[in-house]
């Protein structure tokens, strides 16, 4: 509907010279504007020396000439916003079509988001559930184009973070295992590595050893913290309903930087500095970063390049590369980009960045080098026991009742990351997170259950044929309405809060509608409509929530 009025306006435009390509179709704040509202007399006006309101009497008049059958009027508002109003009974079939809502048809595009990228031997922390949240709502709003996404998992299993991981390991008297012990054993050889110029120098030499597999007891302890991470990560992204097709490694493909690095330097896009191989970044408006240590050994920047080099060898056929990190590396990521774009132009213009805020409590922005980071784990528990209180007393088996506290509990961490912009904080408060009063991923989760129980009450009502439409439709059939073009403005604008916002609309709009009306009455004439309208409202919420990475439970 939208596509046919917004061709129908280009075409009016053109007689009266008006750059078609500048019409934009928006919603009007107030629906009692109308459904569709255009500003493109506004914008035209100047350059065509005529006063706005005069030029918008101008464009309806040619609009007329070839309007759509389903706009019932068009007026003129404010200093000259023009808003076409629908026909009820075209927005009525336009919402229950929406029940039948087919996949996009492959493209043939294909995109390669990388994102969480934890490291071995440390903590698997709340940053990295964000970007695993941001990333997976990404992907799948990629893939509701038609595109083909690779998910790419970037995860540093060399560096000094091991060999601190290493020393602690070596000097620990627990003789534990797994992903807690690691973590603990990072937490002390960081400590070390700040106030013990000893353990400094036996970190650094630990780190080179790494690099070099030049001491067994080292290759030991490191390949045993290597899996063991990597066992413990599979099982949080098993929770968070995410599957990578590749895992990259700085042991392996960031190594490839190295040659990279050296073969530019002869060319002039990096300089020695005090033994260091560096890129002054000054001569672009940036600043100087190192790329080869005075030690000889690669930095992130380094592996960095090794890395996107390797995703296009493997992906020659890559349309695009989303990366997702934190702010945090925002600045470094200008300087990388800036690097890939004077010796790998074709990759640089193919790669995307895109920052995240962090989440935050009470205490503060987290700190693994004093060991206070909260883990993605312990987050996910402390919700799942909470809505497990909630939920005591329902008549569900256990097994069902662990089922719907791990949906419920990771839909509302999710949600809660998802709702406002990528690049803001997150203020994450438990109680909030859980309440089903409305904008919280268990409220959205609750509104498509309750959906589900209407349509299993309705059963052999509901059913295909012609149903008898309203006379006046309401907010639901107009928001319902609305959801391709939202994912549409989403997966352009890489904004998983488009989605998660309208949501939480329709869904209100949707429990008034169910609270005003009686929906299952085979005594009442509009009731196969309301079934049907239902119908289209679960559609909408469960491919929403999936867009997001949100399951919908059977029961709540």
């Amino acid at each position: 509907m939208k596509e046919q009025l917004l061709k129908a306006l280009r075409e009016a435009v053109a007689p009266l010279g008006i750059d078609a390509s500048l019409v934009k179709l928006d919603y009007p704040e107030d629906s009692s504007n109308g459904d569709f509202s255009t500003n493109i007399a506004m914008v035209s006006a100047k350059a065509l020396k005529i006063a706005p309101k005069a030029l918008a009497e101008k464009i309806i008049a040619e609009f007329e000439k070839v309007k759509p059958g389903f706009i019932e009027k068009v007026g003129i508002a404010g200093p000259g916003f023009i808003n076409f109003t629908i026909k009820d009974e075209a927005i009525a079939e336009a919402a229950l079509a929406l029940a039948n809502m087919k996949k996009p048809a492959a493209t043939g595009r294909k995109v390669m988001v990388e994102y969480t990228d934890p490291n071995p031997f440390k903590e698997f922390h709340i940053g990295h559930l964000m970007s695993n949240a941001i990333g997976e709502s990404i992907s799948r709003l990629v893939e509701s184009s038609g595109a083909k996404v690779i998910r790419a998992n970037w995860q540093g299993d060399v560096g000094p973070h091991v060999a601190k991981a290493i020393w602690g390991a070596m000097h620990s008297k627990d003789t534990g295992k797994g992903a807690a012990f690691w973590s603990k054993a990072y937490v002390a050889g960081a400590i070390a590595y700040e106030d013990d110029p000893g353990a400094k120098k036996e970190i650094e030499e630990i780190n080179k050893k790494i690099y070099s597999k030049s001491d067994k007891e080292i290759n030991g302890l490191y390949e045993k913290g290597r899996a063991e991470s990597l066992e413990a990560f599979e099982s949080i992204y098993k929770k968070l309903d995410t599957k990578f097709d590749n895992y990259f490694f700085e042991g392996t493909e960031g190594r490839n930087g190295e040659s990279i690095v050296k073969d530019h330097l002869k060319e002039g896009v990096f300089e020695e500095s005090e033994g260091a191989v560096v890129f002054k970044g000054e001569k672009y408006g940036l600043h100087t970063r190192v790329f080869i240590t005075s030690h000889g050994l690669p930095t992130y920047e380094t592996k960095e390049l090794g890395l996107n080099t390797e995703k296009f060898r493997l992906y020659s056929e890559l349309s695009e590369s989303v990366i997702i990190t934190a702010n945090e590396q925002s600045e470094y990521f200008k300087v990388l980009l800036k690097v890939m774009s004077l010796i790998m132009p074709d990759i640089a213009a193919k790669t995307k960045h895109i920052s995240h805020g962090l989440m935050r409590f009470a205490s503060g922005k987290m700190s693994s080098r004093k060991g206070n980071v909260v883990s993605a784990e312990s987050l996910i528990d402390e919700i799942r026991g909470m809505v497990k209180e909630k939920m005591a007393g329902r008549e569900l088996n256990a097994a069902k009742i662990d089922e719907i506290s791990d949906q419920v509990a990771i839909g509302a961490i999710k949600y809660t990351i998802l709702r406002q912009a990528i690049g803001g904080d997150v203020v994450f408060d438990s109680a909030k997170s859980i309440s089903f009063e409305g904008d919280s991923g268990p409220y959205l989760q609750y509104s498509a259950v309750r959906a589900n129980s209407v349509l299993e009450k309705a059963g052999k009502q509901d059913a295909p044929g012609t149903k008898k439409l309203p006379d006046k439709v309401g907010l639901l059939e107009k928001l319902i309405i609305r959801f391709p073009d939202v994912v549409e403005r989403a997966r352009d604008e890489y904004a998983p809060q488009l989605v998660a916002n309208y949501l939480t609309g329709v869904a209100a709009a949707f429990n008034a509608f169910y609270a005003g009306n009686i929906i299952v009455d085979d005594k009442e004439p509009l009731s196969p409509y309301r079934i049907a309208l239902t119908r289209s409202f679960l559609k909408v919420m469960t491919d929403g929530l999936w867009l997001l990475g949100i399951k919908v439970p059977n029961k709540m």
